[in-house]
């Protein structure tokens, strides 16, 4: 330990130490360095820890480098939402209570390190959650983004939407503004995020991922965000399928058959459905026939 050294050097020393995560440690470092005695007697001391921060900077930027030629790659589901935020924000937790996914859940920084795919399950319907690495960490990744249907934006203050937004400008999938750690906050606060939000114009949603208030609004908000028919099918004389299949709109009784299997709709020779798009139960209808959400469609084959 250098002579004279600041109280506060010496709180960052101990911070970087036990630190593990290797950004959160570069912070640290810069800390310490920032807070180094400035006199001559800690000459030495200085030069060992920008040697430090130049070996912290090279692994950093190896471990990255590897990181992106082993990632898995995730395979975009019918229905997909990215969950985007700063780090601390909840994104982890969140992606914990809204689908099956076991996400890393800590207090220390950028404790995601690759994004994280989940699904919620939503009356029938699987929708694929992915949360992206802190917005402003190495391993965020830019691209997702820009080829989700949702984006789920989550913040703690108000001023980090309009930062994040300038990030993903280039993005064109729905938003929603999730607005997470509400029970931090007294009535007259929320009332005030509210009406903000409100005056914004933002589609937004107030939770708590500690007390799970207004998770349900949120599962409902995102579910009801996509544009995508859910359409059932059936075999003759049996109940419809119990989970629905998902199409884009304006999709025909052919792309569910050639959905459920390439060439199959050759093979059909009659095509009843029921539901919004019929104009009686059971009509018999042709392969270029539009469907609505929510139809039933029954097959015969040759």
């Amino acid at each position: 330990m250098p002579i004279n050294a600041h109280p506060e050097y010496i709180a960052a020393e101990k911070e970087y130490l036990q630190t593990k995560n290797l950004e959160e440690k570069l912070e640290k470092l810069k800390k310490m360095i920032s807070l180094a005695p400035s006199h001559k007697g800690a000459e030495n001391l200085r030069a060992q820890l920008k040697t430090r921060l130049k070996k912290l900077k090279e692994q950093i930027s190896k471990t990255k480098k590897t990181r992106k030629t082993t990632q898995i790659g995730i395979k975009k589901e019918d229905m997909q939402a990215v969950l985007i935020g700063k780090t601390n924000s909840g994104k982890s937790s969140l992606l914990s209570i809204l689908t099956n996914a076991k996400a890393k859940i800590s207090s220390n920084k950028f404790t995601t390190t690759q994004p994280t795919p989940g699904i919620m399950d939503y009356g029938g319907v699987q929708i694929q959650l992915i949360e992206n690495p802190a917005i402003e960490s190495e391993y965020y990744d830019k691209g997702l983004p820009n080829t989700t249907d949702t984006l789920l934006i989550l913040v703690t203050r108000l001023e980090e939407i309009e930062e994040i937004r300038k990030i993903i400008e280039k993005a064109s999938a729905k938003q929603i503004i999730i607005f997470n750690k509400m029970a931090n906050l007294t009535e007259e606060e929320i009332r005030k995020v509210k009406a903000t939000l409100e005056s914004r114009k933002y589609n937004f949603v107030l939770i708590s991922t500690k007390t799970q208030e207004g998770i349900s609004e949120l599962k409902e908000k995102i579910f009801t965000g996509f544009d995508n028919l859910r359409i059932y099918t059936k075999e003759p004389g049996k109940e419809k399928s119990p989970r629905p299949m998902i199409l884009k709109p304006n999709s025909t009784v052919k792309d569910v058959a050639e959905k459920i299997l390439k060439g199959f709709s050759e093979k059909i020779k009659e095509t009843k459905i029921w539901g919004p798009s019929s104009k009686f139960a059971g009509q018999k209808v042709g392969l270029q026939h539009k469907l609505k959400n929510l139809d039933i469609v029954e097959f015969r084959t040759r």
